[in-house]
């Protein structure tokens, strides 16, 4: 008996359609997940790690709110010997606690902008975002002495608008390669195997000192021991910014990236 099958025009080219979006999306997944650094050429990018044969690495730590965590942690980075590091500090907490602010300051730590309202600026005019990066920046200026020149977005979160506007600002966006995950409480353990096990040459290490972390300054000491056994040097951001050629990701907006994989079925 002979089977005949009847193919719709339309349907062969949507199913290719949502194929292609599929493909697209999880290669857009895999990059994003494995923070495999994409460069352009032309435009402005948010810098996730430095190339370098030096075994150097830069512990960050983003403070948007409270007051409990901040000073453990910098207690922590002291008691072990950690005279380097990286704060990103928002402008509104910075405003109202200028003691927790002198102390990174005195510290010797170096402190970049981590804006002012909380929220994700890929979603704000340009003229917000322009409001939002100036606003924190005149704080910190006037609170530290010194212009910040590194800014970390809140949440991360970032588009082609955004990084060419911190850029005629005059700012380098920092973002991460490893992440630690403080802020979800996984554990000591494992805050400290994350860093640990995916620490690199270069690395850019993301740590939280707000008060919705209660685990950070209890791993810190096993983090920087077991870091420095490994041959590790910890340095700033500007430190590892100065060793070489940088590696970041390729400008896109999110939020194409987001209805990529909407379109492919919500992958």
């Amino acid at each position: 008996m002979n089977s005949f099958y009847v193919f719709n025009g339309r349907k062969i080219k949507r199913f290719f359609f949502v194929l292609a979006a599929a493909v697209f999306a999880i290669g857009v997944i895999y990059v994003e997940s494995d923070n495999i650094s994409v460069f352009s050429e032309t435009g402005p990018s948010a810098i996730y790690s430095v190339s370098t044969d030096k075994k150097q690495i830069a512990l960050t730590f983003d403070i948007s709110w409270g007051e409990k965590r901040a000073e453990p942690i910098l207690k922590a980075l002291k008691d072990n010997g950690v005279q380097k590091a990286t704060f990103f500090l928002s402008g509104p907490w910075s405003k109202t606690h200028p003691d927790i602010v002198n102390a990174i300051k005195e510290s010797g730590y170096e402190i970049g902008s981590h804006g002012f309202k909380h929220e994700n600026y890929s979603s704000l005019s340009d003229e917000e975002i322009r409001k939002q990066i100036m606003s924190a920046h005149d704080i910190l200026t006037s609170m530290t002495g010194q212009e910040p020149k590194l800014i970390r977005m809140p949440n991360g979160d970032f588009d082609k608008r955004v990084l060419s506007i911190a850029e005629s600002l005059n700012y380098t966006v920092i973002q991460w390669d490893t992440d630690s995950r403080d802020w979800k409480n996984i554990g000591v353990d494992k805050i400290v195997d994350r860093v640990v096990s995916k620490a690199h040459p270069g690395d850019i290490v993301l740590m939280h000192a707000s008060d919705s972390v209660k685990q950070t300054h209890e791993a810190l000491p096993q983090i920087i021991q077991e870091l420095r056994n490994k041959g590790y040097e910890f340095v700033t951001v500007t430190d590892l910014l100065q060793q070489g050629s940088t590696k970041g990701t390729e400008v896109r907006d999110h939020a194409s990236i987001q209805k990529n994989i909407e379109d492919a079925g919500g992958l």
